[in-house]
């Protein structure tokens, strides 16, 4: 254990140096003997099922575990979590879920396929707008004016869900130009200047790089995610879905993900 936590120790502040946060993960790692033996002695996958807005954070975990794992190849499947647990219900094949909301990951553990979750992370809400704000949006109540192109997240998913408990602690009603089905395609309406403001999550204001600028307001306290981790009840990896999610919860975990703009729980 103190071998392996001591790559991890090394190769994770390694590893977000280089690559920012940002970027794709694959790769290899390093098992026991048994575990080696159990999986036919062959390359090994663990398949982490993460909310689209940990799509870089988790990248990098996976580069970080596959570095400290040779022979292992880390797969991410990331996407609204709504989604992923219906995947998870339905069968398909996965050893983590990292979701971006209890509500989401209940899905999961209703129907006995997960372990009992630990919330490792928190996010907040900000306002989206371009970088050069042509709206002219301050605060919330500007999303109001009938002149302002706002995108939202569909309320079934978390991002969704946390943007109408923020309008509702606001006392406001928006009319969304467009409804997206996760964080990421609703910031890339914003990107792409489609849209004049977007309610997304502040680390995704982060990882945009400067390409949108981020508008705080107090209603977003109203409407904190927590996040919940668990490994899967039928992981085709368990012990490799374990090692993960002790990655996650480690201090080297919790530092990179403060540094993307997550909150502790």
């Amino acid at each position: 254990m103190f071998r392996r936590l001591s790559r991890w120790t090394i190769a994770l502040p390694v590893a977000l140096a280089l690559a920012g946060l940002s970027g794709c993960g694959s790769g290899g790692s390093a098992t026991t003997s048994a575990s080696a033996s159990a999986a036919g002695g062959g390359a090994k996958e663990v398949t982490v099922f993460a909310a689209a807005s940990l799509t870089g954070t988790f990248t990098e975990f996976g580069k970080t575990f596959e570095a400290a794992h040779p022979g292992t190849t880390v797969k991410f499947n990331f996407g609204s979590s709504a989604t992923l647990a219906q995947q998870i219900t339905q069968g398909a094949p996965a050893d983590v879920f990292a979701a971006a909301s209890p509500a989401t990951m209940k899905t999961v553990t209703d129907a006995s396929l997960a372990s009992a979750p630990t919330t490792f992370v928190r996010n907040k809400l900000q306002i989206a707008v371009p970088a050069d704000n042509p709206a002219k949006v301050d605060e919330i109540r500007d999303l109001t004016d009938p002149k302002v192109k706002v995108a939202l997240c569909a309320e079934q998913v978390p991002c969704g869900a946390a943007a109408v408990k923020a309008l509702d602690a606001a006392g406001l009603k928006i009319t969304p130009v467009t409804l997206e089905q996760d964080v990421k395609a609703t910031l890339t309406k914003v990107e792409l200047g489609e849209v004049d403001a977007a309610l997304v999550y502040r680390t995704d204001v982060i990882a945009s790089a400067g390409k949108v600028q981020g508008i705080a307001f107090p209603e977003a306290d109203k409407a904190i995610n927590d996040y919940p981790i668990a490994t899967l009840t039928k992981a085709p990896a368990g012990d490799l879905a374990r090692q993960f999610v002790d990655l996650v919860l480690s201090q080297q975990g919790k530092d990179a993900l403060t540094k993307a703009g997550f909150e502790a729980p």
